[in-house]
């Protein structure tokens, strides 16, 4: 199974875990992508990787007239369409697409965004292509994802657990990686934040259904990590721990 498929059946199989996960439902990320909705009032936006649906309902919420929900997953999109009707989000529809191969004409949206699902992607470049391909100009894309530490200590640390946890986890990219990523012709950089992502070890397992020994071996590399990767990440006796998150914003200079 390669891994585009191995991610795809992996979500798929916990669609339900990720709607309901309090890290994937709240944030005051997803009440700023609310805010820079109703700022620009899109008459089309798109949600890359929309797993669950959040930054599609957060979109929907702020005022975009039409939002486009899209990801390789069947089950991921069945939950998004149940939970658009629950919350009336007439405007929200559903596409079965990779971020590699967006299934959209030039040009056609407003705003895109993509929220914890970019460490997933075979190539983030190929998607990024893609995306600037879909975006209008003056549009605005924005990015959120977990970002790992720009030392190599701390960075492999990080991708260590990831991988761990989840073995359709390709990679989640300093910040210097996602500014050289988005530094590309039709794109031009204008915001940026950071913050911490606090991780509750039990939940963060379950979330994905992690096999007990990948948990185990979770479990045996976070007591034995080296004290600068314990500070950083802040390590509880539990095994729960902090990430680093980012919220990148680019707009379309077409």
């Amino acid at each position: 199974m390669d891994q585009r498929s191995l991610s795809t059946r992996q979500f798929g199989d916990n669609a339900a875990n990720y709607l309901n996960s309090a890290v994937h439902a709240n944030g005051a990320d997803l009440e700023r992508l609310a805010d820079l909705a109703g700022r620009l009032q899109p008459s089309r936006a798109l949600d890359v990787g929309c797993g669950a649906g959040h930054a599609a309902f957060a979109l929907a919420r702020g005022g975009a007239r039409q939002v486009t929900a899209c990801d390789p997953s069947d089950a991921m999109l069945a939950a998004v369409e149940r939970e658009a009707r629950a919350r009336g989000h007439a405007q929200i529809q559903i596409r079965r697409g990779a971020a590699d191969q967006l299934p959209f004409e030039d040009a056609c949206f407003d705003l895109v965004a993509t929220r914890y699902s970019a460490h997933h992607w075979p190539s983030v470049p190929a998607a990024v292509d893609e995306i600037v391909r879909v975006l209008r100009p003056g549009g605005t894309l924005v990015v959120i994802d977990v970002v790992a530490p720009e030392s190599p200590l701390l960075d492999t640390t990080l991708q260590t657990l990831e991988l761990l946890r989840d073995r359709s986890h390709v990679r989640n990219y300093r910040v210097s990686e996602w500014r050289a990523m988005l530094s590309v012709p039709g794109l031009s950089i204008v915001d940026s934040e950071q913050w911490k992502l606090p991780l509750e070890f039990d939940s963060w397992v379950r979330r994905i259904a992690t096999p007990a020994r990948r948990v185990d071996a979770l479990r045996a590399l976070l007591d034995e990590l080296p004290a600068e990767a314990r500070d950083y990440f802040a390590i509880a006796e539990d095994g729960s721990f902090s990430s680093d998150a980012l919220w990148l914003e680019a707009a379309s200079c077409r």
